[in-house]
């Protein structure tokens, strides 16, 4: 184990949903401890803007297009990643759609369908485009990005709470599957963080915090870095004897 188990020095690491948000935030982070990092995203704009904050440190950084639906889209980004960094060593699958509010019954199956496509099989087909490369290259760590509504409920939130179950399951499944070829696989859920995304939920940050904030026993929102902390430990040697788990970094959400 290297003198500071934290660090990811020389690690290529890809990081989907690395436009904004939390991605962008896990991305600086891992880029911070010394990782070629990967930022992938259907915003690639925005994921250059990523990788540019990270060249500016004096970082290692790509960015590339990824749409998670698209298994071509998914290959070409794999392989620019490779071809940059090497075969990678961790994996974070973030993406999600801001699915609309409503129970089953109000919520079109078209947006029912998009969802499960992005936030539950756009984790199982990176996965799965990653996971040859990583067992070849002796191992690694995979982290879904789940939620504190993988394992409560929140009226009209119906897809999103299932599809963040899912992908807590899914990772415990994948972490037995996969210990053989030296790859842990855990999940990271957050409570509710100020990014643009609970900004667009609530309409606005102040409406965010006023809703949102008495449901968190610690009086606050999460900031999208200490997120980004608990990837870093996740991804490093730092958690070398966790697999098959889930982070919950919720404020006490799930505590009441």
């Amino acid at each position: 184990m290297p003198d500071n188990p934290f660090r990811l020095d020389g690690k290529p690491a890809i990081v989907v949903g690395a436009a904004l948000g939390i991605g962008r935030a896990i991305a600086l982070a891992f880029a911070d401890a010394g990782a070629k990092v990967a930022c992938l995203d259907i915003d690639e704009e925005a994921a250059r803007e990523t990788a540019a904050h990270i060249k500016s440190a004096s970082g290692t950084a790509i960015a590339h297009r990824c749409d998670v639906t698209s298994e071509a889209s998914i290959a070409d980004a794999v392989k620019a990643a490779i071809a940059a960094h090497g075969g990678p060593r961790v994996l974070v699958n973030g993406a999600a759609m801001r699915e609309p509010t409503g129970t089953i019954v109000e919520l079109e199956p078209a947006d029912w369908n998009r969802a499960i496509a992005i936030n539950l099989s756009g984790a199982y087909l990176m996965s799965r485009a990653v996971i040859p490369h990583m067992a070849n290259g002796s191992g690694g760590s995979i982290i879904h990005i789940a939620s504190q509504m993988g394992r409560v409920g929140a009226a009209g939130r119906g897809v999103y709470c299932a599809t963040k179950g899912a992908l807590i399951q899914l990772a415990k499944v994948m972490a037995v599957d996969h210990a053989r070829d030296n790859i842990r696989v855990n999940t990271l859920s957050p409570g509710a963080v100020e990014t643009e995304r609970i900004s667009f939920r609530y309409g606005s940050m102040a409406d965010a915090r006023a809703q949102a904030v008495p449901k968190h026993p610690i009086g606050r929102l999460g900031q999208a870095e200490e997120i980004a902390r608990a990837a870093l430990y996740l991804a490093s040697d730092a958690s070398s004897f966790m697999t098959g788990s889930d982070l919950l970094i919720d404020g006490g959400y799930t505590a009441v």
